[in-house]
């Protein structure tokens, strides 16, 4: 923290209201002169760590919760733009973009809107609309996927049915059936077909499809819960992200409902504890919470409460294709979560061959550190319905600085030179001499020499 230069004036500016302090008395709280916090508050002066610190101290802040409102959204969101292949020649480094966001924050934002814009495919001016999922995954990433309010109303919940039922699916039926006046009923494929749940509310029935598997009936239940008694909480985080755009709305309080839910089924406190005494280990987390791997390797992105943090991970799900159909960065700040495609020299990619299997690699993304990754096939919702499958790897990672205490870290060197290097997909690579590589970079210009021909069909200079 001592190394970076945040510029955080409105989100300074914005606690000091909410505290309802003057400059004066805000500025005796932090220990620091009024007019050095009024330099503060207008951006012409970075934080310093002990600023930071003395803000977390006193006010019970996140001090990462201050880049939010930096120019471009703080520096590392400034180097994954800068890490685009167009700017690769350039040798931009991190000291480099420190002074420029320190001299001329203002164009660093204008920077920041207008690559957004340009990589939605508008063009300069193009006026592109930026799509909905676009808006929401931004929207999470900016809460970096933790709502603490809506967390701790889970939490909070969850005591209380576990006060009825050592089993979870028993309690919420029983509360669904005494609150709500809704049974819930387990239906045939053929009676429900192409359908996980319906609310029949004729009925008065929760109907599920007996293709889902425990922990998918549980989560089913469990939203529908959040739906009727935490609705309040989840708009208000809705109308928060003021998108101003119908589809965007609706995805945002889907994920918000599906998170209360996991967070019901995997209560913060306890699961945290389990996290720790367990060395992350997934399967007795599956199995100890009544969940499925992709369901606790979510939940494992979203452990950022303040004062009780989780480790910091990332997590992807894939197709055999390498298509990416969930990505949450959480706090980890991994360029590996804002790839285009997955590498095909990851061996996630093995894990379709071992179904079930949880394979560990250790990778390394361009000049970044090593990341340790867990990955492992699941299966989508219903699988079978129909006589229709659909199968995905998710992957967890997580910094190998970070990835000590894991169980899966036993026996494993994390050492850089032991990394698989990897990339972002081929068109967004600059890796020169990649045997697996399938198109060209682009922004790059293609050497030829017909006297040679190298281990791959595009030659290019080697920045």
């Amino acid at each position: 923290m001592a190394e970076r230069k945040i510029l955080a004036g409105p989100a300074v500016r914005r606690l000091r209201r909410a505290a309802g302090m003057t400059q004066v008395a805000f500025a005796q709280a932090v220990e620091i002169s009024p007019s050095y916090l009024n330099l503060i508050e207008r951006n012409q002066r970075p934080l310093s760590a002990a600023v930071m610190l003395r803000l977390a101290e006193r006010f019970d802040f996140d001090p990462r919760e201050l880049e939010r409102d930096a120019p471009g959204g703080g520096m590392d969101a400034l180097r994954r733009r800068l890490a685009d292949p167009l700017f690769a020649d350039l040798g931009i480094d991190r000291t480099e973009m420190e002074e420029w966001v320190a001299a001329a924050p203002a164009t660093v934002e204008a920077f920041a809107r207008a690559y957004e814009r340009m990589s939605e495919g508008g063009g300069a001016g193009g006026g592109a609309q930026v799509t909905p999922v676009t808006l929401v995954r931004r929207e999470i990433e900016r809460w970096r996927n933790h709502f603490a309010d809506l967390d701790a109303a889970a939490e909070e919940l969850a005591e209380e049915l576990r006060l009825v039922s050592g089993d979870l699916y028993t309690s919420i039926a029983d509360r669904l059936r005494t609150r709500h006046q809704l049974s819930i009923r387990v239906l045939p494929d053929a009676v429900l077909p192409g359908k996980l749940r319906r609310l029949d509310m004729h009925a008065r029935q929760l109907q599920l499809s007996e293709m889902l598997d425990s922990a998918s009936r549980t989560f089913q239940a469990a939203y529908l819960l959040v739906q009727l008694e935490y609705r309040n909480e989840v708009m208000a985080l809705v109308s928060g992200a003021g998108f101003d755009n119908r589809t965007a709305d609706r995805l945002f309080q889907r994920h918000l409902t599906s998170y209360a839910a996991a967070a019901i089924m995997m209560p913060y406190g306890r699961f945290l504890r389990a996290c720790d005494q367990t060395g992350y280990d997934i399967l007795v987390l599956q199995r100890r919470f009544g969940a499925g791997f992709e369901q606790v390797a979510h939940r494992l992105t979203t452990l950022q409460r303040v004062g009780s943090r989780g480790l910091p991970f990332f997590m992807l799900r894939i197709d055999r294709a390498g298509q990416i159909s969930k990505r949450y960065a959480g706090a980890s700040q991994s360029l590996l979560a804002d790839a285009e495609q997955s590498c095909p020299l990851w061996r996630i990619h093995h894990a379709f061959a071992q179904p079930g299997q949880t394979m560990v690699d250790l990778v390394a993304f361009e000049e970044d550190q090593p990341w340790l990754t867990i990955a492992r096939t699941v299966q989508g919702a219903a699988y079978g319905a129909g006589g229709k499958t659909a199968e995905f790897v998710v992957a967890l990672g997580i910094a190998a600085s970070h990835a000590q205490s894991l169980i899966y870290a036993r026996g494993v060197s994390l050492e850089l030179e032991r990394a698989t290097p990897i990339g972002p997909g081929c068109a967004a690579c600059r890796r020169a001499e990649c045997l697996q590589r399938s198109k060209p970079p682009r922004g790059i210009t293609l050497q030829f020499n017909e006297r040679e021909r190298g281990l791959t069909p595009f030659e290019f200079q080697r920045n």
